[in-house]
């Protein structure tokens, strides 16, 4: 059964079977010591007393007092609470010891004496400095356990990763297949089939990354918007503004909600008038995105304020916090949204 409980430690750390063990061999090593002087009945009161005490030093200290006191700075009121909680838990110890004698041993009967009490604090102490000891001890385990854990999740997510990009990547071959075959026959669509590409792959390779290059972002927006205009019957003038330092990088998919809403929102399919504004400025440490389009639903501020807009400002601070500002507006059947965000 120990081998097994070792074997147990070894594969898996378990501070609750870890402090099991310990405390058995504790009660066996105190009961074993006292049997050729005391007996069998008189080491089983004894061992219990004392292992009883130990553990309530070692648990007071280890799980209230360290955490509450040092833990949080208050060093002198734990050092104080330490003296006093020794010395209550000592003299108790020795009372309940002497009881313990004098309840066997009447005839040969011990006086209860502040003296003969104080003498049981310095085992105390001693215990008290294991127990700084088996916190440690038990932080290791716990550390080590965590650490295991972290490893199996990180093993596990860079196998599933390897199998999510099995599918995109022969998705990819394929579409590039296609593309040679219509760039033969049909130009246009070979662009579409490009554009399409180059959407799949930086959603599989961008997207799971903090940030991206601002030109990779912008590069996927107008990918969008080329997929998007070849369902709008009658065309879509975009004019699409761009000022900013090629070097700096963004949150993927930090823009996309603006334009999205654009096409779903902001086009008549039956009208050839239709005008859509992009503005992306870089201008004192602060990128600037701002899009302008016409309204032609009857409750527009209620659908382009839903959840697209809801989700990106929850996004946006946890990003940066209050360092930010998005705005939506409604101007003379014209819509504008408008994003600032800090970059480096």
């Amino acid at each position: 059964m120990v081998i097994l409980s070792m074997q147990l430690l070894k594969s898996k750390p378990n501070t609750t079977l870890l402090q099991i063990l310990i405390w058995l061999a504790v009660l066996l090593l105190t009961f074993f010591s006292m049997l050729p002087m005391e007996g069998a009945g008189k080491s089983v009161i004894y061992t219990v007393i004392n292992t009883f005490f130990y553990a309530v030093i070692i648990y007071v200290n280890i799980l209230l007092l360290y955490p509450v006191f040092y833990q949080k700075g208050r060093r002198i009121w734990y050092v104080l609470f330490v003296i006093l909680f020794l010395i209550i838990a000592g003299m108790l110890r020795g009372y309940a010891i002497i009881s313990a004698y004098n309840f066997f041993l009447p005839g040969k009967t011990r006086l209860i004496t502040l003296g003969a009490l104080l003498n049981y604090i310095t085992a105390g102490i001693l215990v008290y400095i294991l127990s700084l000891v088996f916190r440690i001890a038990i932080e290791y385990f716990k550390l080590k356990q965590q650490t295991e854990e972290i490893m199996a999740q990180k093993s596990q997510a860079e196998l599933n990763l390897l199998k999510s990009q099995v599918q995109p990547h022969f998705l990819f071959n394929t579409l590039n297949n296609i593309y040679y075959e219509a760039y033969k026959e049909a130009p246009k669509t070979a662009y579409l089939i490009e554009r399409l590409s180059e959407i799949m792959r930086y959603f599989v390779d961008e997207t799971i990354k903090e940030d991206v290059a601002i030109n990779t972002e912008i590069l996927f927006l107008e990918n969008y918007i080329s997929l998007e205009k070849i369902r709008i019957r009658h065309g879509v003038n975009i004019h699409f503004t761009k000022v900013y330092d090629p070097d700096i990088r963004i949150p993927p998919m930090l823009l996309m909600t603006f334009i999205e809403n654009i096409f779903k929102h902001g086009i008549d399919k039956s009208s050839n008038q239709n005008q859509i504004d992009i503005a992306l400025t870089q201008q004192n440490g602060c990128l600037y995105f701002k899009t302008n389009n016409k309204i032609y639903e009857v409750d527009p501020q209620k659908k382009l304020n839903g959840f697209g807009i809801a989700n990106l400002k929850k996004r946006l601070t946890m990003l940066y916090g209050t360092n930010f500002e998005l705005d939506t507006a409604t101007n003379d059947k014209t819509f504008i949204a408008f994003l600032k965000i800090p970059v480096a």
